[in-house]
C-alpha cells in the first residue's frame, strides 16, 4: 500500500469503483480505493440490479442516461461482462391522476431526447402478459430500461480503473481521518496511514460514520428493502420462446412494486408504506455479506395489490426473499460534491439507485475534482442542498417518508408533513392563527397562502388549479391595489466585512458594488461563465472604520454559496484576515410590505424622512421601524413600490403588529409566497435554481444589464465576454400561455413552428429496445423499435421542440397564465402569435412571447 497518493476513495461498492474509474480516466492515476472488506460488501451485492433513465429532476435523468451508455465501455476496457439486459420498461397508471403524471414525465422526455411513448394497457400487456390490463388506464414505455449483474458491473468498474493505473486495497478499514495545516489528509487505516490531497466518502452503508470522522452528520439513512424471486414459470418460458425476447420491467404505482424477468421466473420488489429503517443511529462495522430477516407481513398489502394486477405471478412459487439495507438521502437523490467548511473532502453517497446513477455520479464528481466544476447541473444531487436542520432525527423521519412515497405522485402544490415543523420564526403561531397554509422552505415554515376565514387551511393537491387559486388572486389584487405584508425570513442573509470586503465582492460578482446606502442586483458566475448565484447587495455604514456589505440570496443555496465564498477567501499572507463572512440564517428575519400604499404605511412607523427623494428606489437604511432597530431596503420582489424590513427575531412580533395596526386604514392584507411568485411572473423576474442555474450563461439568462465587463477582472469575466461577443445560443424568455385549468409547473417542452432547425435537444442515449403489439409481434414502426435512429417525439411536421419551461403559473393581476423558459436566441424576441406552443399535461397550448413585463413595463411604480 502506498504511503502518499493524490486521492483516496473510501468504499468499494459500485459508486466508489465508478468514482475511481472516472478519476483514472480523467488522468489522476495516483489514486487509491480502500475497502473495509471485499468489493460490493455493502448494498451493491444484493441489489436488484435494475436501471432506468427517468428521474423527477431532468438533470439527474441526463446522468442516468450516461450511466446506461457507459456499461458497454467498461465491459470492453475491463473484459468483464455486466450481463446487460436492455429490455425496456413501462410505468402503469391506474387512475387519471397517475396518467397525468405520466404525461408530465413523457413531456420532460421530449426535450431530453428520450424515446418514451404513451401506450395503452393492452400494448403493455403484450410485453408483459402476466398482467391484467383491466386494472390500468394507460402506461408509458421507456426503451432504455433493463437490469444487469450488480457484482459483475462493480468488478468491471474496478478492473477498468486498475487498467488505467488506480490501486485498490481490500480488507483494510479506515479508522480515522485527520487533516494537516497544509490541507493534506491522513487516512488512518488498519494497515497504516496514507497521506492524500483529497478524500472521497463513498462509504455507502457507512457513509454516515465516515462523515462523523470529520465532524459532519450527513443526512443519510439505510432502509430495509425487500424483493422476492419466484420459481421458474412456464408463462415466462413460453413468452421467451415465442417472441425471442425477455419480458420487460414494469412499475406499478398503485401496488408500490416493480417487477421484471429474472432467469425463467420473476423478480418483484416493493416500496411498502410500513417501511423500516436499519441501524438508524450507528452502522456496525462488522456487517458484511449478510441479509436481513425477511418480513413478508410488512409487504403483504403491496403483494395483495400486485397479485391482483399481475395474476400470473400469484400462482408462482416463491424461491427466495431478499431483504437488505440500502441508503437514502431525504429526497431520494444522492449526496455528491465537496463538503462546505472542509478542504478537499468529497461525498458520493446515498446513491440508492447505484446502477442507474453510479456512472453519472462518478463522472460528475471526477469532473468536479479534476476541473473544478461537475460539468453538469447537479444541484439535485449536491451535498450542499441540505442545511444543519437536517440532523439525525429529522433525517430518519424524512427518509422514511420518502421511502414510503417512492412510487407516489408528488403534486406541485403538495407539502409533505414528516419532521415538521423543524424551524419556525416568532410569527409561526400568528401565521397559523391567520389561517395560513404553511410550506417547508429549506427547513423553515413559511406562509404559502391564507385560507378565507372559516375555511380549513389546507391544500387540495392537484396538477390543476386548486383551492388556493381564488385566495391567492385576492392576495395579489389587494397588494397591487393597496398594500400587503409577507414574511421573508426564508431569504439567505450574509454580512461581508473588513478592509478587503469590497475587493473580494468585486472579484466574485459581475456588477459593481454599491456606494454606502445603496443597493445593487448582481449575478455571480463561475470560471466557465455559468450562473451560480443571484444576489441583492447593500453597502451599510462602516463599522470600526471597515466596509460592511449586507447580502441577500436564495435560502436553499446557503451552504452552496458559503462553499464558494470560502473557496475564494484570501488564504495566506497579509490579506488573509481582510475579509470576514457571517451567515445569519434565522438569526435575522424579515417582513416585506408592497403596494401603492406601502410608503404611507411605513411613514407611520418611522421617525425619518422616507419621501421619494430622501429614500430612493434601491436605497438601504438602518432605521427604527415601530420602535425596533431594523435594516430597510427600498425594493421588493413584487416589482411594485415596497420595502424589505430586516430585524433580529426578538423584534419580529413587534414590527409585524405595528405594520398590521398601521395598515388597517389602508386595507392591508397578508400575502404568502405563492402570491409573491405570481407577482414576480408579471415582472418577468427570474428565480434562482429555476431560471438561473449553472447550465446557463448570464446573457442566456437575460441578465445583461447586471454584467459590467468593463469593471475589474471578476471570476468568469473572460467566459462572459466570449458569450457576449459570440452571442448567446439560448435566451430566457417570458410567455403568455393559453392555458385551460392547469398552468405550467416547470420542465414542460416548448414547441415552435419554424421553417428551419433552430436547434433541438441533443439525444442523451444511443440505443433503444423493441416493443410488441397485442399479438406479441415487434412493432417495427414504433418509436421504441426505431431506437436511436432519430430524435422521435420532438418533431411533428413543421413543429419541433426548441426549448423548455423553467417555471410559471397564473399571474393573477394581469389575469394571464404565464411561463418562463429557454429558447434559441434567434426566436427570443419574436412575439408573433401562432409561433409557440407549450405542452401541459399532454396538451399543446398556444403561447406567445412577451418581451416587456405585463405589469408596469416601465418600472415607474417601483421607482415612484
Amino acid at each position: 500500500m502506498k504511503s502518499h497518493v493524490k486521492a483516496v476513495v473510501i468504499g468499494g461498492g459500485v459508486v466508489g469503483c465508478s468514482v475511481l474509474y472516472h478519476l483514472a480516466k480523467a488522468g489522476w492515476t495516483d489514486i487509491m480505493l480502500i475497502e473495509r472488506s471485499e468489493l460490493t460488501s455493502g448494498s451493491s451485492w444484493h441489489a436488484a440490479g435494475g436501471f432506468h433513465t427517468l428521474n423527477g429532476d431532468p438533470n439527474v435523468a441526463k446522468l442516468q442516461a450516461y450511466t446506461v451508455q457507459l456499461y458497454k465501455e467498461i465491459e470492453e476496457l475491463s473484459g468483464q461482462s455486466c450481463s446487460l439486459h436492455l429490455t425496456g420498461g413501462v410505468m402503469m397508471a391506474d387512475t387519471p391522476e397517475r396518467m397525468d403524471f405520466l404525461r408530465l414525465a413523457h413531456a420532460k422526455g421530449r426535450y431530453l431526447g428520450m424515446d418514451t411513448e404513451l401506450i395503452t394497457p393492452s400494448e403493455a400487456k403484450a410485453m408483459f402478459p402476466l398482467m391484467d390490463e383491466t386494472n390500468f388506464v394507460g402506461a408509458m414505455w421507456d426503451p432504455v430500461e433493463g437490469h444487469l449483474d450488480p457484482s459483475g458491473t462493480t468488478i468491471a468498474y474496478s478492473k477498468a480503473a486498475k487498467k488505467l493505473g488506480a490501486e485498490i486495497v481490500l480488507r483494510n478499514r479506515v479508522v480515522e481521518l485527520t487533516q494537516e495545516v497544509d490541507g493534506t489528509w491522513n487516512v488512518v487505516t488498519e494497515q497504516g496511514t496514507v497521506k492524500a490531497e483529497h478524500v472521497v466518502n463513498c462509504g455507502g452503508l457507512w457513509a454516515r460514520e465516515i462523515g462523523r470522522m470529520v465532524g459532519v452528520e450527513l443526512p443519510v439513512l439505510a432502509m430495509e428493502h425487500m424483493y422476492l424471486l419466484t420459481e421458474p414459470m412456464p408463462e415466462v418460458e413460453e413468452f421467451n420462446k415465442s417472441t425471442g425476447r425477455e419480458m420487460i420491467g414494469v412499475l406499478d404505482f398503485k401496488g408500490e412494486i416493480y417487477t421484471r424477468q429474472e432467469r425463467n421466473g420473476i423478480l418483484l420488489g416493493t416500496y411498502e408504506k410500513a417501511c423500516k429503517p436499519w441501524s438508524p443511529v450507528n452502522t456496525p462495522w462488522d456487517f458484511g455479506h449478510e441479509l436481513l430477516q425477511p418480513d413478508i407481513d410488512r409487504i403483504a398489502p403491496s403483494l395483495e395489490i400486485g397479485f391482483k394486477h399481475f395474476p400470473g405471478i400469484e400462482k408462482a412459487g416463491i424461491k427466495q426473499i431478499i431483504n437488505g439495507p440500502f441508503t437514502f438521502a431525504l429526497d431520494g437523490n444522492p449526496l455528491v460534491g465537496p463538503v462546505q467548511g472542509l478542504t478537499n473532502f468529497w461525498c458520493a453517497c446515498a446513491v440508492m439507485a447505484g446502477f442507474s446513477q453510479g456512472g453519472g455520479v462518478g463522472l460528475a464528481l471526477s469532473n468536479w475534482m479534476v476541473n473544478g466544476d461537475p460539468g453538469f447541473d447537479v444541484w439535485g444531487m449536491d451535498v450542499a442542498r441540505f442545511g444543519e436542520w437536517a440532523g439525525l432525527r429529522y433525517t430518519n423521519a424524512k427518509v422514511r417518508e420518502n421511502y414510503s412515497r417512492r412510487f407516489s405522485i408528488r403534486f406541485p402544490n403538495e407539502e409533505l408533513p414528516a419532521a415538521r415543523p423543524a424551524q419556525t420564526t416568532p410569527l409561526y403561531d400568528t401565521m397559523l392563527a391567520n389561517n395560513a397554509v404553511m410550506g417547508d422552505s429549506w427547513g423553515l415554515e413559511t406562509p404559502l397562502w391564507f385560507a378565507p376565514k372559516g375555511k380549513e387551511p389546507k391544500d387540495i393537491v392537484s396538477f390543476h388549479r386548486s383551492n388556493d387559486f381564488g385566495p391567492i388572486g385576492e392576495e395579489v389584487r389587494a397588494t397591487r391595489d393597496k398594500v400587503g405584508v409577507t414574511e421573508i425570513a426564508n431569504f439567505a442573509k450574509y454580512e461581508v466585512s473588513g478592509p478587503g470586503a469590497e475587493d473580494f465582492l468585486n472579484r466574485l460578482m459581475t456588477n459593481r458594488m454599491p456606494k454606502t446606502g445603496r443597493i445593487v442586483l448582481t449575478p455571480m458566475i463561475n470560471e466557465f461563465g455559468k450562473l451560480i448565484g443571484d444576489f441583492t447587495i447593500a453597502k451599510a455604514g462602516p463599522r470600526d472604520g471597515e466596509d460592511r456589505f449586507m447580502i441577500w440570496g436564495s435560502s436553499a443555496a446557503q451552504k452552496y454559496h458559503m462553499r464558494w465564498f470560502e473557496k475564494h477567501l484570501p488564504k495566506n499572507g497579509p490579506r488573509a484576515s481582510e475579509v470576514r463572512i457571517h451567515r445569519f440564517d434565522q438569526t435575522l428575519v424579515g417582513l416585506s410590505i408592497a403596494g401603492p400604499k406601502s410608503r404611507d404605511l411605513l411613514r407611520k412607523l418611522v421617525d425619518v424622512d422616507i419621501s421619494t427623494k430622501a429614500f430612493r428606489f434601491m436605497d438601504f437604511r438602518e432605521m427604527a421601524v415601530g420602535g425596533a432597530p431594523c435594516m430597510v431596503n427600498r425594493i421588493t420582489y413584487t416589482g411594485d413600490l415596497g420595502y424589505e424590513i430586516w430585524m433580529a427575531p426578538a423584534y419580529q412580533r413587534l414590527v409585524y403588529k405595528a405594520i398590521k395596526d398601521a395598515g388597517e386604514e389602508f386595507g392591508l392584507v397578508d400575502f404568502g409566497m405563492r402570491a409573491l411568485l405570481s407577482m414576480r411572473l408579471e415582472k418577468n423576474f427570474p428565480t434562482w435554481f429555476r431560471e438561473l442555474r449553472p447550465i446557463y450563461g448570464p446573457f442566456e439568462g437575460s441578465m445583461d444589464r447586471f454584467i459590467k465587463l468593463e469593471k475589474n477582472d471578476f471570476i468568469g469575466r473572460e467566459a462572459a465576454a466570449k458569450e457576449q461577443s459570440e452571442g448567446p445560443k439560448l435566451r430566457r424568455v417570458s410567455f403568455f400561455v393559453d392555458a385551460a385549468d392547469a398552468d405550467v409547473m416547470g420542465d414542460e417542452p416548448i414547441w415552435a413552428k419554424v421553417g428551419k432547425d433552430y436547434g433541438t435537444v441533443e439525444k442523451p442515449h444511443g440505443y433503444g429496445a423493441p416493443r410488441f403489439d397485442t399479438s406479441g409481434q415487434e412493432v417495427r414502426g414504433s418509436k421504441a423499435a426505431q431506437g436511436a435512429s432519430a430524435v422521435r417525439g420532438i418533431v411533428d411536421g413543421d413543429w419541433r421542440v426548441v426549448g423548455w419551461v423553467t417555471s410559471g403559473g397564473y399571474a393573477h393581476y394581469v389575469q394571464k397564465s404565464m411561463a418562463q423558459g429557454y429558447v434559441p436566441a434567434a426566436l427570443a424576441e419574436d412575439e408573433s402569435a401562432g409561433l409557440f406552443e407549450i405542452e401541459i399535461l399532454g396538451h399543446r397550448r398556444p403561447a406567445r412571447i412577451n418581451v416587456e413585463p405585463p405589469f408596469d413595463p416601465s418600472g415607474e411604480k417601483m421607482r415612484t
